[in-house]
């Protein structure tokens, strides 16, 4: 397996598309399993905590999904949580993503993204590591992977994340290069949002969705295509259109969505982020209700 025979690439080649930035790493080189083909693209960091919401976690890959679909190149750490969910979604976009490590390839950490990390070369991305094969990962390793995930991304994208979170610390990174920093908000109680509230009180781009990233970074969102109950070719699920034929009698809050649908707050939540991520509804600030948009509503009146 070509996961398991990484080749050693050097620190200029590995940044040939961003020379400035090779001067940033104390590194030599890289290991490199798959190809380097991506960063000839737009490269977006997308990161995270390990412990994510299922809101956050849908959050992550979605909006790489719609990244990948514009043809980004998504660059994450491999790690359990919203790294993880923003490799997924690259993949599902179609376009090639790269992972980094904290550790050599024949200590593959975590053992239970092995799999993912052979897609990701299968798939023409890559997995690299700026240790040699045979270096076990250890605490402060991830530090230093972190300054290598924001020097190779044109911009980074903070997810969900605590105060104190691996993902700061890569965004830390990342304005000591002077490269873009972008955060979701989220709720002011929640401890897994404390983190990206901070980054956007401090000066951190707030986004939304996909297109908030993809319009701060120049690029072309594809065309949205939405018609009958598909949404830019993907089929809704059950769940999905029970909460817009709730929602198209009128907005309801979380808490109305849960009574009337009965299902779990975890289920209702991750599924209105993705239909507001695919901008059949939005949530009102004011009210905190969900609300279909204009061309959903339109629909729900159709015979």
């Amino acid at each position: 397996m070509e996961l398991d025979r990484p080749r050693f690439v050097a620190r200029e080649d590995v940044f040939a598309d961003r020379p400035h930035r090779a001067a940033g790493i104390r590194f030599e080189g890289l290991w490199v399993a798959g190809s380097l083909a991506g960063l000839a693209r737009r490269t977006i960091a997308v990161v995270g905590t390990r412990a994510p919401s299922e809101a956050g976690r849908e959050r992550a890959r979605r909006t790489c999904a719609q990244l990948a679909e514009a043809g980004a190149c998504v660059i994450s750490g491999l790690a359990l949580g919203i790294d993880s969910a923003a490799h997924e979604g690259a993949l599902e976009g179609g376009a090639p993503t790269i992972g980094i490590l904290g550790g050599g390839h024949a200590h593959f950490f975590p053992r239970r993204n092995r799999d993912l990390a052979a897609r990701i070369v299968a798939n023409g991305g890559a997995v690299l590591s700026p240790y040699a094969p045979g270096e076990p990962a250890r605490p402060p390793q991830f530090l230093q992977r972190n300054g290598v995930v924001a020097a190779l991304a044109d911009a980074v994208v903070v997810v969900e994340a605590a105060e104190r979170s691996g993902a700061l610390n890569t965004a830390s990174w990342a304005a000591a290069l002077g490269i873009d920093v972008l955060a979701f908000p989220g709720d002011v109680d929640r401890p897994k949002a404390a983190g990206t509230n901070a980054l956007i009180r401090d000066g951190a781009t707030l986004v939304r969705h996909a297109a908030d990233v993809l319009d701060a970074l120049g690029i072309a969102a594809p065309p949205r295509r939405v018609t009958g109950v598909r949404v830019e070719g993907r089929r809704r699920d059950p769940l999905e259109d029970a909460l817009l034929r709730c929602l198209a009698a009128e907005p309801l809050t979380l808490d109305a969505v849960v009574t009337r649908t009965g299902c779990s707050v975890p289920d209702a939540l991750a599924r209105l982020v993705g239909l507001e991520l695919d901008g059949a509804i939005e949530r009102r600030p004011d009210t905190l209700e969900y609300a279909l948009l204009a061309a959903e509503t339109a629909r729900a009146g159709e015979p």
